[in-house]
């Protein structure tokens, strides 16, 4: 299991996928307002966005606006997470 303080960015596509998971077994996941707003334009609930961090593909890291952005995908959706 991944330590998130031992790690430092840009993380490799399989670190953010293991790190994603464990966050999503005994971690808290919030969503940022854009987000919700995102959500919502694109009829999207809170667990059709768990179950893309739980089971999609995780590409690498891209650094934009300050902080380090992994898109996790599946052929339907896309969700970003920082």
């Amino acid at each position: 299991m991944l330590q998130y303080q031992e790690m430092t960015e840009p993380l490799s596509a399989p670190e953010a996928r293991e790190l994603i998971r464990t966050i999503l077994r005994s971690g808290t996941v919030s969503f940022s307002g854009h987000a919700e707003r995102e959500m919502e334009s694109d009829t999207l609930l809170k667990v059709d966005v768990e179950n893309v961090l739980r089971g999609g593909a995780v590409g690498e890291g891209e650094f934009e606006n300050g902080s380090w952005r992994y898109r996790v995908f599946t052929q339907k959706i896309t969700v970003v997470v920082a």
